[in-house]
């Protein structure tokens, strides 16, 4: 299952005792490819640092760099499909070019997938996302 996830997914789901916590565990067990790109990596970087810490950010950075279904791809088009926020166009434009299954998100301005017919995405939120995952286990 090749998935993009929102930088507010990731947030969410860091704290041990998150209920979010699972994004983790289904990562480090294989059940998905965690598709990054450079853009993305960054904004998680500095939302991370932000939220937590400098050094959490760059434990999670190291956890993705270096785990075996993490994909690292860059944007083939930008299609600027998202008007209300354009920062949340990086994720879209992976999600689209790397054909992912998903694009992970809590956030609402994605809803203008449900709008048109090209291109596709399948936008799904955290807590759906997880539900699929434990019914796949």
């Amino acid at each position: 299952m090749r998935v993009v996830i929102d930088t507010n997914c990731l947030r969410a789901s860091i704290p041990p005792k998150s209920p979010f916590y699972d994004l983790y565990r289904y990562f480090e067990a294989g059940l998905f490819a965690w598709y990054v790109s450079t853009e993305i990596l960054l904004e998680y970087e500095e939302i991370l640092g932000l939220t937590y810490s400098e050094h959490t950010a760059h434990l999670v950075l190291h956890v993705l760099a270096i785990a075996h279904n993490t994909v690292f791809a860059e944007p083939a088009f930008r299609w600027e499909l998202i008007p209300n926020d354009p920062d949340d166009n990086k994720f879209a434009d992976l999600a689209i070019s790397v054909n992912a299954d998903y694009l992970v998100t809590n956030d609402t301005d994605y809803a203008i997938f449900k709008e048109i017919d090209f291109p596709s995405l399948r936008v799904i939120g955290l807590e759906d996302f997880l539900k699929e995952l434990r019914d796949r286990l």
